[in-house]
């Protein structure tokens, strides 16, 4: 006989999932990546919609309607009674500006101007710079404060000082000076005493960008050029200059572009000196044509011109100054 068939065994039970925990949970979706994305982007975008507004406000949309207003000319019927009609005139004003002999001689005006002032500018401001900067300087906060205190006055308030300063009969410097039995006349030569009353503004200025990349200078770098024997001017003149070079280059781009925009001060000494004519600079040119001749689409013109005068010289400012300091880099890793 055979015995009883073996009870049969109970089926396997799997044991409960552990819910998930932080560790285990599922990647986050996609979908959220998008998201993290427009969050990190909004910020900026926050915070540079006032530039932006701004910037378009203020000098895209100027600049739009200049180069506009310079495709088109006015053209008045019978003797001016019968009102005005604007005609697109393409390149008209354009060609009409660069024929005139007046606006290429504010061009060459301007950079006589450049040639004059902008070393003896740059060149100050450094000099005065290094002489704050060196060991020898006492009571920096006080020169900082007094050779800074002219730019702070407005451009038109100093072209009237020194208008006062330059007419003979009024000006007590002249009046001492002929007393002398010296008899200068700076207005007989407007360039230079427009070229004085530019340096009167502006050198203080740079010198303080200047004083500022000076102290920026590694400490360490100025005593090794000591401990290597090298004197104040050998300091000065081998080791910060070169390595102020870029702020140098700043202050030469800046004061390129002010130049082409000369118009505050021979505009001032325009009355009493004989050489500054009405159209002595671009910018006169252009102020001349649209308030004294009416002719808006001529001073469009001449103003979307100096425009890209200063462009371009901007321009090859920033490649000169590039390869300067390209130049440079290149001198200081070559094997002694």
């Amino acid at each position: 006989m055979t015995g009883p068939a073996p009870a049969a065994r109970p089926p396997a039970t799997r044991p409960a999932a552990a819910p998930p925990t932080q560790a285990t949970r599922a990647p986050a979706a996609p979908a959220t990546r998008p998201r993290r994305r427009a969050a990190a982007h909004r910020a900026p975008a926050v915070l540079l919609a006032p530039f932006l507004l701004l910037f378009t406000a203020c000098t895209l949309i100027p600049i739009g309607y200049a180069v506009r207003l310079s495709l088109f000319t006015e053209h008045r019927s019978g003797l001016g009674f019968g009102g005005a009609t604007q005609v697109f005139t393409g390149l008209g004003n354009y060609t009409r500006a660069l024929g005139d002999r007046a606006f290429r001689a504010g061009f060459l005006t301007t950079a006589e101007y450049c040639l004059l002032y902008i070393p003896l500018m740059v060149g100050l401001s450094l000099l005065l710079a290094l002489l704050l900067d060196s060991g020898l300087a006492r009571a920096r906060r006080f020169f900082q404060l007094a050779l800074f205190l002219p730019h702070a006055v407005p451009g038109i308030i100093a072209a009237l000082v020194w208008m006062y300063l330059y007419t003979p009969g009024i000006s007590p410097v002249l009046d001492a000076l002929d007393s002398l039995s010296l008899q200068p006349d700076p207005l007989g030569h407007p360039l230079p005493a427009v070229v004085n009353v530019a340096l009167w503004e502006w050198t203080g200025y740079n010198m303080v960008i200047f004083y500022a990349a000076l102290q920026a200078v590694p400490r360490e770098v100025l005593e090794a050029a000591v401990v290597d024997g090298a004197g104040a001017l050998r300091t000065a003149w081998s080791v910060k200059v070169p390595l102020v070079r870029g702020s140098i280059a700043m202050v030469g781009l800046f004061t390129v572009i002010g130049s082409l925009q000369l118009f505050t001060e021979p505009m001032i000494l325009h009355g009493a000196a004989p050489g500054v004519l009405s159209t002595w600079t671009p910018n006169m040119y252009a102020y001349t044509a649209a308030f004294e001749r009416g002719d808006y689409g001529l001073a469009a013109a001449a103003s979307v011109l100096l425009a890209v005068a200063a462009a371009a010289l901007s321009y090859a400012v920033t490649r000169a100054g590039r390869a300067g300091r390209t130049r440079g880099a290149r001198r200081s890793e070559a094997p002694a």
